[in-house]
């Protein structure tokens, strides 16, 4: 569809100086590097109110004497801006590795710089190896400072000076995230954008590679606070709407939480929901919706407990008595059991004292039969012969009647011990019957116990399941509540977060004035870096902060966002220029993507801002590009070239060596 056509032409790009305004209240006159105090200056920089551009020349724009191609990169170009900054309150000036490049071949090296604040000149010397002096003195001779090794003041009066005179406290406190945090680094995060960030989005100014340690919201992967903090800058914020959307913000986390719990005990109580409808019976039926669905719950677990109430509960003193007639039982088996074992060991024991008197008997018989007829145990006659030939070499017979007489009682002996056998076998044998009836009455006692303990058992699992149910009812009954509550709180949650988010909405719409002037600078100057078909708009949508380009329609490429962020950032500079702002008139651009803008556009950049330098008279604006690309050639010329950079050799670098 073919665009409507304008009725009156869009306005130019112009600039309204306060009176009185007689230059940039913010600016560095000057930057210098020395080796150690007191000694040998490696650079000294003069710089300009208005444009001031760095150049590292890049490919066949520097050809040295002996035909070698010089290259753009590795120059100093962004070191250069870091020390800008470093200057001007942030805590370091590069990464980890190249500071300690720097302090290996700089021990006592410093850098320093003027700058001017509403035509006061701060004195400004801080180290860039192993020495920690720091020195911020308003009205101060920085060549004196630099060579003498006096007091350290710190950053500190500077930022506090920049704080109070252009952000001011009230600012401060909109855009700083502590009470104790200093509000101009988050400032100066956006006026010196990383390299690093590319211009790729107009909230991207510090990157972790930097290793700049700026504090948040300058810093950090939430764009929230950045994006509040800006708009503070830029007056599009009040302390009513801050506190709103911290009202806003906190509504905002208890309905997370509340929606945790609600979603937590919808859970829980759906888990018991169907627990109890399988425990009740009522699985595949159809049941009411609370409250009824809680009554009938409620009647089912009364039910169950009434029938474990009218199981038999199982006496007490029967059980007692039951379980004393089993100890009884069980003590009789013991003492059977106990008279068996010892008579099975016994009987053998005596058999085999039976078996050694038995063994006694021949030789006693023997000793009677031949105390009958006795023989000379000397000459084997006998001893009727041996006397009647008066043999005098035995005298000493045996007597027959004691011989006899051991032989009956070694046989009565032996009587007395088959009896005692008898005897033990049985009692052993009578045992046996005994034991078995001890046994059965055992069998039947712990048959007793254990039926009358089932009995008392079922009841009280049937009671404990029963009670189990009845409070499981209740923890249903009670969730549901808790449920409820939550959900009604939930709502009202909602409700007021709704009326804060319009309140929200209405400040933004209050803001749109001010959104409107930068709009309009923005598209001014969209249309003199692009065409006069161009336009551009900045708008506060929700929480995002959109920039939009319409070059015969809506532009997304690399290129286009990049030319987003560099006019987002000069129409910000044309709002300070006016005083409608509470950033200084200042801004550093390390080598925006020429590549990705295209020479063309690139080149209207500086053209724009010696524009701006006409424009203004008094050059209200201090405004610093770095750059491999040729700069127009009109402007590659002093006074608006400042530097000039290569990347080899050494002498030519920044800090006039290889690091």
């Amino acid at each position: 569809m073919p665009q409507q056509h304008e009725i009156f032409a869009p306005p130019k790009l112009s600039l309204t100086v306060p009176a009185g305004l007689n230059g940039p209240r913010l600016w560095v006159r000057r930057l210098a590097i020395w080796e150690a105090p007191g000694g040998q200056k490696i650079r000294d920089v003069d710089l300009r109110r208005g444009l001031n551009i760095v150049w590292s020349p890049d490919g066949f724009d520097d050809i040295s004497a002996g035909g070698v191609r010089a290259i753009g990169h590795g120059s100093g170009k962004t070191l250069f801006c870091r020390l800008l900054r470093y200057c001007l309150g942030e805590q370091r000036f590069a990464d980890e590795t190249q500071r300690e490049r720097i302090a290996l071949a700089f021990p006592n090296g410093i850098v320093g710089a003027e700058v001017m604040l509403d035509n006061v000149c701060w004195a400004v010397v801080r180290p860039l190896g192993i020495r920690r002096r720091h020195v911020a003195i308003a009205d101060g001779n920085l060549d004196e400072i630099a060579a003498g090794d006096g007091a350290t003041t710190s950053i500190d009066p500077l930022v506090e000076a920049i704080e109070h005179a252009i952000v001011t406290p009230g600012v401060a406190a909109l855009a700083r995230l502590q009470p104790d945090q200093k509000a101009w680094p988050i400032a100066l995060a956006w006026l010196t954008r990383d390299q690093e960030c590319r211009f790729d989005d107009v909230l991207d100014w510090r990157s972790p590679a930097s290793g700049s340690d700026a504090p948040l919201p300058a810093s950090g992967r939430e764009t929230g606070p950045r994006r509040e903090a800006l708009r503070a800058f830029l007056l599009a914020i009040t302390e009513e709407e801050q506190q709103t959307r911290r009202g806003e913000e906190a509504l905002r986390t208890e309905v997370a939480t509340a929606e945790r719990e609600a979603s937590y005990l919808d859970w829980d109580r759906g888990r018991r929901h169907d627990r109890l409808i399988d425990q009740l019976g009522f699985a595949g039926q159809t049941v009411p919706e609370m409250p009824l669905l809680l009554e009938l719950f409620r009647k089912a677990t009364d039910e169950r407990l009434a029938a474990a109430a009218q199981l038999p509960t199982g006496d007490t003193a029967e059980l007692g008595q039951a379980r004393k007639g089993l100890q009884e039982a069980r003590e009789e088996l013991r003492r059977t059991d106990e008279e068996r074992i010892r008579l099975e060991a016994q009987i053998p024991a005596e058999k085999h004292v039976l078996a050694l008197l038995s063994s006694e008997i021949p030789s006693l018989s023997a000793a009677a039969e031949n105390a009958a007829s006795q023989v000379c145990p000397i000459c084997e006659v006998p001893i009727d012969k041996a006397l009647a030939e008066k043999c005098g070499l035995s005298h000493k017979l045996h007597n027959e009647t004691e011989c006899r007489a051991r032989l009956a009682a070694k046989r009565q002996e032996i009587g007395d011990q088959n009896q005692k056998i008898d005897g033990l076998e049985a009692r052993l044998k009578a045992l046996q019957p005994a034991a078995a009836l001890a046994r059965q009455r055992v069998e039947q006692a712990e048959k007793r116990v254990q039926a009358i303990e089932d009995v008392r058992d079922t009841r009280a699992s049937a009671w404990q399941a029963a009670t189990r149910l009845k409070e499981g009812v209740e923890r249903f009954s009670e969730l549901s509540t808790e449920r409820d509550e939550v959900r009604k709180r939930l709502r009202n949650l909602e409700d007021r977060l709704t009326k804060e988010r319009e309140r929200l909405a209405a400040f933004r719409d209050k803001q749109g004035l001010t959104f409107g002037r930068i709009t309009e600078k923005f598209s001014a100057i969209i249309r003199r870096l692009v065409n006069e078909n161009a336009k551009g708009a900045v708008a506060l949508s929700g929480d995002r902060l959109q920039l939009t380009v319409d070059v015969d329609g809506d532009r997304r490429t690399a290129a286009i966002e990049s030319l987003k962020v560099l006019a987002f950032d000069l129409a910000c500079l044309c709002l300070s220029i006016e005083g409608a702002t509470r950033l200084p008139a200042f801004l550093v651009h390390d080598s925006p993507r020429e590549a990705d803008l295209g020479l063309s556009i690139y080149d209207e950049l500086f053209r724009l801002m010696r524009e701006l330098e006409e424009m203004t008279g008094t050059t209200a604006f201090q405004y610093i590009v770095t750059t491999t690309t040729r700069p127009p050639d009109d402007l590659r010329c002093d006074p608006w070239l400042r530097l000039t950079l290569k990347g080899a050799p050494g002498p030519e670098r920044l800090m006039a060596r290889d690091l």
